[in-house]
């Protein structure tokens, strides 16, 4: 009998000792691997796959998770949607379960362009997101089997941890300096900063469309050269009062016609901003070549991207220089990983979008990823409230302005079911609320 037949006739369990090792989870996941593939056993499969809705600090999140054929062993990847949680929720459960149960997880890249493409259309938000719910999790699982951290599948760390900015604003500059002053204080080195909310929209007057009973009574508004006017003070008194040490910067989130944002960000070049984000739509990108041709102030863009059309042509065009999509929306850590390939060759950083509506298993891929790419730039940070931490076991961490990750196989990040169903989703179905201009004209983002 030769060694192949030993192999079939001592079965899975005997054939760790059969090869004549000590095993530690690693070695008998290469084991197991050896063993399916020279004996003939079976291949790891999914054997479910299903959304997990969750809102335990208000935050609508959904997680997905994917079950195998060995026993104890998932994934857990975010598929968070704010907006609309409950049309990717279907689309996980009703879609992506009976496409993916049966199939091999090891097989990860071949599971995301068949499940890409098994809509036919793709592309879309919803879509998206599911995909990357199947996709996150699906690394976790390969990082479990191998013991080790995502990252380390990645090509293992460039950094010791994630640089990250955090969020200061206030309704006056006064007030935006002591909360600068404050994140400086708590080490952080980076920081945004808004004059009230997107567009300072309660610097603007009381608008004619209210008057006019145009639109619903609650529906708010901004001022375009209010805004504009406020922000060009408002980075001449932080730089001012807080000095040149600290980066900065700042969100026009696509609040006013693009040759305003033009000229805005010329007259803030003076300022240095690390970077001005999201000056135009996403229906605007035509723009970026006149705003390269006017300004070297760096510019990061991306956060509504879902499709490749709209970052390919900016990246190797070198008309951005922040590739600042949200993972989840463009369908996953393994999209991500390529655009930051395509990126390091045009000198493009990431700068993933990271707000408080990425689930903690989102927040840790995006930290993976940081971690184990060249052309990194800055992470947006993330306090996780006290009832997410308890949902979620092994979040990430802050410390010193740096974000951290746990060195457990997998994204580190593991879910409580149970605590999480008493979190349900918020009443409101969650959709962003309508901001017009004075006489009623609807403002994007």
């Amino acid at each position: 009998m030769d060694r192949r037949d030993t192999l079939k006739s001592l079965g899975l369990g005997a054939i760790v000792g059969a090869l004549g090792i000590r095993p530690s989870l690693a070695e008998e996941a290469t084991a197991n691997a050896y063993a399916r593939a020279t004996t003939g056993l079976p291949p790891l499969k999914i054997t479910n796959v299903k959304a997990i809705l969750t809102a335990p600090n208000g935050i609508r999140l959904c997680v997905v998770k994917v079950e195998t054929s060995e026993a104890g062993l998932y994934g857990l990847g975010c598929a968070t949607f704010n907006q609309r949680p409950l049309p990717v929720a279907v689309a996980v459960d009703e879609y992506l379960r009976p496409f993916a149960v049966g199939r091999d997880a090891d097989n990860l890249e071949d599971l995301w362009q068949n499940a890409y493409t098994s809509s036919y259309w793709r592309n879309g938000p919803v879509l998206n997101n599911a995909l990357s719910g199947l996709d996150q999790a699906l690394w976790d699982i390969k990082g479990k089997r191998a013991n080790m951290p995502v990252y380390q599948l990645l090509g293992g760390k460039c950094r010791f941890a994630v640089d990250c900015y955090t969020h200061c604003s206030g309704r006056d500059v006064q007030a935006i300096e002591e909360s600068v002053r404050r994140a400086m204080q708590r080490g952080f080195r980076h920081i945004r900063i808004q004059q009230g909310g997107y567009g300072s929209p309660h610097l603007a007057q009381q608008p004619d469309f209210q008057e006019a009973d145009f639109g619903a009574r609650d529906d708010a508004h901004m001022d375009t050269r209010a805004y504009v006017k406020a922000t060009l003070a408002m980075f001449e008194h932080i730089r001012t009062t807080c000095g040149d040490d600290v980066e900065l910067l700042h969100d026009i989130h696509e609040r006013i016609p693009p040759i305003e944002a033009i000229n805005l960000v010329k007259r803030l070049e003076p300022y240095r901003p690390f970077f001005i984000e999201d000056p135009f739509s996403p229906e605007d990108n035509g723009y970026f070549r006149q705003l390269r041709q006017q300004t070297s102030v760096p510019i990061a863009m991306g956060e509504l991207f879902n499709n490749p059309h709209e970052w390919v042509g900016l990246i190797s065009e070198r008309l951005i220089d922040f590739i600042r999509v949200h993972i989840s929306q463009i369908g996953g850590l393994s999209v991500a990983r390529k655009i930051a390939t395509l990126g390091e060759w045009f000198n493009v950083r990431s700068a993933w979008h990271g707000p408080g509506d990425v689930s903690p298993v989102g927040h840790a891929a995006n930290a993976h990823l940081d971690l184990a790419i060249w052309n990194f730039g800055i992470q947006e940070s993330v306090n996780f409230g006290e009832r997410t931490r308890e949902v979620f076991l092994g979040a990430p961490t802050m410390e010193k302005g740096y974000m951290c990750v746990n060195e457990a196989p997998g994204f580190g990040v593991d879910i409580d079911e149970k605590l999480a169903a008493k979190y349900p989703l918020p009443d409101h179905p969650g959709y962003w609320s309508p901001v017009r201009r004075p006489d009623g004209t609807a403002v994007r983002p």
